[in-house]
């Protein structure tokens, strides 16, 4: 397009005027060459190249032809790389101004009117269909990476083992009225419907030939069964039913083991690395799961860790209880190999790793598997160590294992020491009872002294005089108790304790006390004794 009127172009902010209708519009600028591309592919080559900022072939020739005639004249291009990769090759002066984007603007919404010969609607479809190329190819958009057919895959697979399952159980129940032995024979569900589809009745396992079905000693073991067999008889009628039934186990299996081949294939060309990691029906899921792999890779490890959990964690949250460890993660192989103590560090470090194998895969441009196999062999070394029970250096190199001394059971008698019972000095020599006898005499003495004078009012305590105190006592127990005091304590066998100073005088005030009270007793008993036989 060339400019006709470049005195309006200075006008910046009113020149969206100069191109509300095509009239307006060709007074401004008009059609100096066009040139269609043959194809979209080659449309597509020529708009990534202006998007990237590079010059395309095509362009490149047109430029030599055409505005190299004009060389005197200045070049408007809406962008500026564009521009100075021209004005490199071609040795053209370009522009690039607040200008040149508004008039770039109005040449758009009037483009059908400059160039004619075009109709409207062949325009429109042709700007859509650029629009979708262009748009793949900046998204790296590829249909051999879609991940619909994954979530679709994967939730087929799950519906056709539970059909199979509930198909498989009523095939068993159903023929075992007939012959009940053969489902304990036989426990592998294919095998065990391929044989009743080829046999039929039991009483034709005696004549028929299942060695391409069962080895030879079940083989045996079944037609052996099937000669004392206690099922019911069964018309039929019922065998055709039950023949059709395995057969369609037979079919819905074979085509289970060709879906799970096309999905272990497509999560190969979608998801390389994330099937490494974890495997193809675990990514599987967890890309089912999230909605899409553009959707998982947003999610962090963390949440990757308890994709499928979700009603655990939020129960756990609600009764402040530990929360899981794990989700879908948990069927992982590397989960499984590790012991119960382990599962929780290694399902952690295996989010952790899927979380950017998952990454790599959604928004990286290679298709190779090599990071998740290095991420695989991390967490394989891991669970090794972990096994193993390595404890291995915080500082240092690590890579010495801490040396630990041999552990070694000793058993030690220990004597109980009744010396820390009191805190008083401890007499070392031990002395006799008959010591601490001749002691109690004494202070005994000392007593009837103290008492004596008391009674004449001469006693003496701490340098001052007692006074006598008046108590009215009957004389009888006065008698009684100076007759104790003169009689002499009696003497106890001889016995090695080991005493303290301080505790010898309230022991033999204990003593003498306690003999008295004996005495008394006694002489009250003889009284008592008297006064009865006086009375006879």
């Amino acid at each position: 397009l060339q400019v006709l009127n470049e005195k309006k172009l200075q006008e910046v902010d009113s020149l969206w005027k100069e191109f509300e209708t095509p009239e307006k519009a060709n007074k401004i600028v008009k059609l100096k060459h066009f040139e269609k591309f043959q194809d979209t592919t080659e449309a597509l080559a020529a708009s990534t190249a202006l998007v990237e900022g590079k010059l395309s072939k095509n362009l490149k020739k047109i430029l030599k032809k055409i505005v190299a005639k004009d060389a005197h004249e200045q070049l408007a291009v809406a962008d500026a790389k564009l521009g100075g990769v021209i004005k490199e090759k071609l040795n053209l002066s370009c522009i690039h101004s607040p200008m040149v984007t508004e008039l770039m603007r109005g040449i758009r919404s009037q483009v059908e009117g400059l160039i004619t010969g075009l109709p409207s609607r062949e325009m429109a479809a042709m700007c859509l269909g650029l629009a979708h190329s262009l748009s793949r190819y900046k998204l790296k958009f590829s249909p051999d990476k879609v991940d619909t057919m994954i979530i679709q895959a994967i939730s087929l697979l799950d519906d056709l083992d539970k059909e199979l399952n509930n198909y498989i159980m009523r095939c068993r129940e159903w023929y075992g009225w007939h012959f009940p032995e053969l489902g304990k024979i036989i426990t592998d569900n294919l095998m065990y419907c391929k044989c009743v589809r080829k046999v039929g009745d039991r009483s034709n396992f005696a004549s028929s030939d299942v060695s391409d079905i069962l080895p030879e000693e079940i083989e045996e073991d079944v037609k052996a069964a099937a000669e004392i067999s206690m099922g019911t008889e069964v018309s039929e009628e019922d065998i055709n039913n039950i023949i059709h039934l395995c057969d369609q186990v037979i079919e819905i299996s074979e085509y289970r083991t060709q879906l799970y081949d096309y999905l272990k294939n497509r999560m190969m060309a979608i998801a390389p690395n994330l099937t490494v990691m974890v495997g193809e029906l675990v990514g599987a899921r967890l890309i089912a799961h999230a909605g899409s792999l553009l959707n998982l890779a947003k999610h962090p490890a963390s949440t990757v860790q308890l994709l499928g959990a979700e009603k655990a964690l939020f129960r756990a949250l609600k009764t402040k209880r530990d929360t899981p460890k794990f989700g879908l993660i948990y069927h992982a192989s590397l989960v499984g190999q590790s012991n119960t103590k382990n599962k929780g560090k290694i399902s952690r470090m295996l989010a952790a790793k899927t979380a950017l194998t998952i990454r790599y895969d959604a928004l990286g441009e290679n298709t190779s598997a090599e990071m998740g196999a290095e991420n695989r062999l991390k967490v394989e070394t891991r669970l090794r160590l972990l096994e193993e029970r390595g404890i291995r250096r915080i500082s240092g190199t690590g890579k010495a294992l801490a040396k630990t001394d041999k552990y070694q059971n000793k058993s030690e008698v220990k004597v109980y020491d009744p010396s820390g019972d009191s805190t008083l000095p401890v007499v070392s020599k031990k002395r006799k009872i008959q010591e601490v006898d001749e002691q109690d005499t004494e202070v005994a003495v000392k007593a009837k002294k103290f008492k004596a004078e008391m009674k004449e009012g001469t006693a003496v305590e701490d340098g001052e005089p007692v006074k006598k105190k008046k108590k009215k006592k009957d004389k009888e127990k006065q008698a009684e108790e100076e007759e104790v005091l003169n009689e002499e304590l009696p003497t106890s066998p001889v016995v090695e304790v080991s005493y303290t100073c301080c505790f010898a005088l309230p022991y033999a005030l204990f003593m003498a006390t306690f003999v008295c009270l004996q005495n008394t007793e006694k002489k009250k008993k003889k009284k008592k004794k008297m006064k009865d036989e006086g009375e006879d």
